[in-house]
């Protein structure tokens, strides 16, 4: 049978001592945890297992010998270390020795009361306690009462390191009497502004909790539920940013214990994700203020507002002549055209109207920067919104009018064709029509024929317009999707220590040496890029279409509304 031995790499250079873990006889593997170094009483060792296994809930013992030549150079040394065997009391007694600076050890057990003489194979399995203490490749710690899991798998070996961190605590400058070495025994890993920083984010939290309260209050109270305030925050996408940052907020300042790793990594992300965010807007804000940037951008607006709607003019007196060379129905030609153009100058007069006010609304549009880039680009679509307003009411108007005409047309060739709808079964019948229905019908199909290619050119102008707009709009949504969702504390930690966002185990065979035992080495496989990506992505609130490039040329052609975004909060997972 082979005998598996996990050994810490950290304590391949400790002194001589025993070797205490935990036995897991379902898989024939010993895991070692840490060395204790002579001198030492037994008797206060199995004290301190004994309070060991009582906060850890592992069965510690000790497991056999560690021998270091380089530091003990006594001959009874190896008699010594065999009758320690006597005293804890383990069965197989695992002796491990270490030859100056030799890579390969010598590794034997001792089983005084076994009848088996056959020599079992041992296979010696190096791996970094650090590691395999921070991958969390371990079952969730809070399940210690659910002893459920299969302990032939891997995951025992790291549920022993996880669960033994009370083991770990002690260093080499304690003065207790025992003395051991492990992968924090130069330290235990702590920052003393990492510490200051606990202390007082528990008040912290406490008023921002507070305060998040109240302004839940506010949003969920009637004022906001009448007609106004209802359309502005369900259409705006500034208000919805704000939901969702103040939903963040509250997972943020939430008193709520993490239950497991995709709990703990969901709230740093969002946490990372809102100072990256605020730092960001903050730049942007700081570079707003500086050389009268504002001011600029204010008197540049208007000229702008203008040179597009000189450009709307040029192009609606074109589609009131011959566009491209097609003859068009003039007497709607000339309706549509003027009905638009008035559109434009009213639209002129309105920009014109603001002007005076618009570097004011800028300078304050500009603070609102410090909460975050993301309120900011949102508002940035809201002010392109609506600057282009008058281009989605030609864009609306086209629309209606097609779609009124397309759907006249298939009412029409149902009549010649001796159908009808039926709108009860959502079906279409047969009917029979008189003499007078049916020369109506033919001169009101004649009428809309002969018009569609006008109203259509109308349509399809101002849907290009719309769809340029949208686009803008989308990209811009899009950055703010990407700052929203994008886990960047994952990514970093995936950059940095990789071994935190582990995917599994690999081993790896070191150099080998006849009449020695084999040697692997267990190293971490961290996740790739995309899969942390797709693993600890945040939700977002935008909601964009999924329909297909068929789906989508059928709304077109039928003259059906679009709206690219319709913003609905994602539940929280």
């Amino acid at each position: 049978m082979v005998l598996k031995v996990f050994f810490p790499a950290c304590c391949s250079s400790a002194d001589s001592g025993i070797l205490i873990g935990r036995w897991i006889s379902e898989q024939n593997s010993a895991v070692i945890l840490a060395v204790v170094h002579f001198p030492f009483i037994p008797v206060q060792v199995k004290q301190y297992l004994g309070e060991v296994q009582r906060v850890t809930k592992v069965s510690v013992s000790v497991l056999g010998s560690w021998s270091n030549s380089k530091q003990e150079k006594e001959e009874s040394l190896s008699e010594f270390l065999e009758d320690l065997g006597t005293i804890f009391c383990h069965e197989p007694w695992i002796q491990i020795s270490k030859e100056g600076d030799s890579k390969f050890w010598s590794c034997s057990t001792l089983q005084k009361h076994s009848k088996n003489s056959q020599e079992e194979e041992i296979i010696l399995v190096y791996y970094d306690q650090r590691k395999v203490m921070l991958s969390h490749l371990h079952p969730p710690l809070d399940t210690a009462g659910q002893r459920a899991e299969d302990a032939s798998k891997l995951s025992a070996i790291f549920d022993t390191v996880a669960r033994s961190q009370a083991l770990f605590m002690t260093d080499r400058y304690d003065e207790g009497p025992i003395k051991l070495t492990h992968w924090q025994s130069d330290g235990v890993e702590a920052s003393i502004i990492v510490e200051l920083l606990k202390q007082a984010s528990v008040p912290a939290c406490m008023l921002l909790t507070f305060l998040l309260s109240l302004v839940s209050g506010i949003c969920r109270s009637r004022v906001l539920k009448f007609w106004p305030l209802s359309f502005l925050w369900s259409k705006l996408s500034t208000c919805e940013q704000l939901g969702h940052r103040l939903q963040h907020l509250q997972v943020i300042s939430s008193n709520k214990k993490a239950q497991n790793q995709n709990q703990l990594m969901r709230k740093a992300n969002i946490f990372v994700s809102l100072l990256i965010d605020v730092a960001l807007g903050v730049l942007l804000m700081s570079w707003l203020y500086r050389k009268n940037r504002i001011g600029h951008l204010a008197d540049t607006l208007i000229p702008v507002a203008d040179h597009v709607a000189e450009e709307l003019q040029d192009l609606l007196q074109w589609l009131m002549g011959a566009p491209a060379g097609l003859k068009m129905n003039r007497a709607l030609d000339q309706v549509l055209g003027r009905f638009f153009l008035y559109h434009i100058h009213l639209w002129i007069s309105y920009i014109h109207l603001l002007s005076p006010f618009i570097e004011m609304i800028l300078w304050y549009v500009g603070l609102s920067a410090c909460l975050g880039l993301t309120v900011a680009l949102c508002i940035l679509s809201d002010i392109i919104a609506l600057l282009t307003f008058h281009i989605y009411c030609f864009y609306v108007y086209g629309a209606r009018l097609y779609c009124l005409k397309i759907y006249g047309l298939s009412s029409l060739w149902r009549l010649f064709r001796g159908k009808k709808w039926n709108v009860l079964r959502q079906r279409v019948d047969s009917c029979s029509y008189d003499l007078d229905q049916l020369f109506i019908g033919t001169l009101l199909f004649t009428i809309l024929l002969f018009l569609l290619p006008t109203t259509a050119l109308y349509y399809l102008v101002f849907t290009l317009l719309r769809l340029l707009v949208v686009i803008v709009q989308g990209l811009i949504h899009l950055l703010v999707d990407l700052i929203d969702s994008l886990p960047l504390y994952s990514l970093i930690l995936r950059l940095c220590r990789s071994y935190r966002l582990a995917a599994g185990v690999k081993f790896r065979v070191l150099e080998q040496q006849n009449g020695k035992p084999l040697r692997l080495l267990m190293q971490i496989n961290p996740l790739s890029y995309g899969g942390v990506v797709q693993t600890y992505r945040l939700p977002t609130y935008s909601c964009y279409p999924r329909d297909s490039w068929t789906s989508l040329c059928k709304k077109l052609f039928l003259g059906e509304l679009i709206y690219p975004w319709k913003h609905k909060g994602d539940k929280q997972n």
